[in-house]
């Protein structure tokens, strides 16, 4: 396997909120500024879709449908749910960034990031790989759950890891801007030195809210240790990470893994024309069928 796989059973919160009649009152605005949808646009926009839109935007309606429309663009243009495996897996080949077989406590999905094993210098291929798996991660959350959780490890990262604030900052603003409120929490584990000084250079364009979900968290440090403990099943944790299990990334089994959930992601939008094309590992997926036609009145 590609990594240790220990399904967590703790169940996500839910938690009612003294404000769920506002919040529902909001949402019914919302619904209506868009006016009517149909195609992806209708399968994208859940419930609790439009309520991290309206969370993003501290509940504005107005504000929140112009997010929202922003990203009816980008996903019309940028297309992220026809991405396949096979178009980005030879960014994979070394585990720079893959789903971990585990999730946190909450049930959030789990990306582990690795910086210092980049492999390619491409800026729109790196961009494409992360956008796929962010796809992938929320394809894979547990029911009832809307974020994901970032394990970042810097084991290798040095002055010639290729990573530039250009692709850090074009990666914020996809994060923040198309994905609002999936991230739940960023582990940043034992950055050295050089890393803070990029970091101070990249927090400037994170939003407050998504800067203060970024942690730095350090080995010897007993708050850190804590915190890893109190969302992570230490059985289940790589050791990198302070944990008890091993990293192993498979490159052959994770695209398997990846080619499998490709068909899913095509049922799930209702993009399967049931015909296989090969991919590059010799498995298969399935094919795009056009965009339905979708509407949204201003």
């Amino acid at each position: 396997m590609f990594l240790l796989r220990r399904q967590n059973q703790n169940q996500p919160e839910n938690g009612s909120s003294n404000n769920d009649a506002k919040i529902y009152e909001q949402l019914a605005e919302l619904k209506a500024a868009i006016g009517p949808l149909s195609g992806r646009r209708l399968k994208y926009c859940t419930d609790a879709c439009l309520k991290r839109y309206l969370e993003a935007r501290n509940w504005n309606v107005d504000k929140a449908k112009k997010m929202l429309e922003e990203s009816f663009k980008w996903r019309s243009t940028y297309k992220p749910e026809e991405i396949r495996w096979a178009e980005v897996a030879h960014e994979g080949e070394t585990g720079k960034v893959s789903r971990a077989n585990f999730h946190d406590r909450l049930g959030r999905t789990v990306l582990i990031m690795r910086p210092g094993m980049q492999n390619t210098a491409s800026e729109e291929n790196n961009i494409k790989h992360l956008v796929y798996l962010l796809e992938n991660a929320v394809l894979n959350l547990s029911e009832g759950q809307e974020q994901m959780s970032w394990l970042i490890d810097f084991s290798g990262f040095s002055f010639s890891t290729k990573l530039s604030i250009k692709t850090a900052r074009d990666i914020i603003h996809i994060l923040q801007n198309h994905y609002p409120e999936r991230l739940g929490i960023a582990f940043l584990y034992n950055p050295p030195r050089i890393f803070q000084a990029f970091f101070k250079a990249v927090k400037y364009f994170l939003d407050p809210k998504t800067a203060q979900k970024v942690k730095f968290v350090y080995p010897n440090n007993k708050d850190s240790v804590e915190l890893m403990k109190s969302l992570f099943d230490m059985d289940n944790l790589p050791s990198e990470f302070g944990g008890k299990a091993t990293l192993e990334y498979d490159h052959e089994e994770f695209s398997r893994l990846m080619t499998e959930d490709d068909v899913k992601t095509a049922k799930f939008w209702g993009l399967v024309d049931e015909k296989p094309f090969p991919t590059k590992n010799g498995h298969s997926g399935a094919e795009v069928a056009p965009e339905p036609v979708a509407s949204i009145v201003s």
